[in-house]
């Protein structure tokens, strides 16, 4: 089953002076449960094209269909609501709640959203995040590794059928890198999620199932197989 649609995906910002084209026509597919890399130097159009993707912003022409469903025919309220039900977000930095203890921080969202916490699937989350005798403790006692799993299980609680992740490993050493990414292809296998991965870094992509390179918006030579 095709996840992700994206058509001739066009981003561009003008200013007094010149016209900036972050994407360029940019067209790709991700099945259920594919595993993809997006990979492409700084400024070569990843993290817009992952924000277009996610519903976190619009392109100026193209379009992004998720399941079937278009987001530009979408009213902002619409996408909101349907990126919060669908789709998942890791980012670099990773946006915990320095008070709030790692289990409060990977409940957050659905709390905040009115949703009932599945325990017995939080359970399994923790588990294969090795995040069990971590639950009580705050943010800033964790290393780097460990508070990427923690943004991790909080963007998998709320089982979307999609993850984005923007340079989830940006911040972490090789070691830590790789175990990162291990992870979420587990996660990808284990949960039958469409994981696709912003990243710059060659042996973090060599990882995925597919490889899509960027450069100046768009994409640049044949899509990788691996």
């Amino acid at each position: 089953m095709q996840m992700i649609n994206a058509v001739n995906l066009k981003k561009y910002y003008v200013t007094h002076t010149y016209e900036v084209h972050a994407l360029d026509g940019v067209s790709l597919s991700a099945e259920d449960g594919e595993f993809l890399a997006i990979i492409g130097t700084s400024g070569s159009g990843k993290t817009t094209l992952l924000n277009l993707l996610g519903g976190l912003d619009v392109p100026t022409s193209g379009g992004v269909w998720i399941r079937g469903n278009s987001l530009k025919d979408m009213v902002k309220e619409e996408r909101t609501i349907f990126r919060r039900r669908n789709i998942g977000f890791v980012f670099q930095q990773y946006n915990l709640v320095p008070v709030l203890s790692v289990y409060e921080n990977i409940v957050l969202p659905l709390r905040l959203d009115g949703a009932e916490i599945d325990g017995e699937f939080l359970e399994e989350v923790v588990s294969l995040l090795g995040l069990d005798d971590k639950l009580d403790r705050l943010p800033e006692t964790l290393s780097g590794g460990q508070q990427q799993r923690v943004a991790i299980a909080r963007a998998l609680l709320a089982k979307p059928a999609i993850l984005l992740c923007d340079e989830p490993t940006g911040n972490l050493d090789s070691a830590t890198s790789m175990e990162v990414t291990g992870l979420l292809k587990s996660c990808a296998q284990r949960f039958h999620q469409t994981v696709l991965v912003v990243t710059h870094q060659e042996e973090v992509a060599q990882m995925t199932d597919r490889i899509i390179r960027l450069e100046d918006g768009r994409i640049s030579g044949k899509e990788q197989t691996l």
